[in-house]
């Protein structure tokens, strides 16, 4: 995956959710959203650029998410 992409696609999942009153349950929608709807590539790449780097460019709230996400398993070839 394109990772400018999957920061700008997290991004705007963490606007949407941006308007809960209450910031904790925000960044709970937000990983659970990560975790239902993106393939496990994409949520491995997003959470090891966060381990690496430490993601400036994602959002608080979307970085608490990622941050709670399990690593998915590598896929075995």
């Amino acid at each position: 995956m394109n990772l400018p992409r999957l920061i700008k696609m997290a991004n705007q999942i963490g606007d949407y959710f941006a308007a809960y009153p209450n910031r904790d349950e925000a960044v709970k929608e937000i990983a659970h959203h990560l975790k239902n709807f993106w393939e496990p590539r994409m949520r491995r790449e997003i959470v090891a650029y966060l381990e690496q780097t430490g993601a400036p460019e994602l959002s608080d709230p979307v970085r608490q998410a990622v941050r709670s996400l399990p690593t998915p398993p590598s896929a075995s070839r």
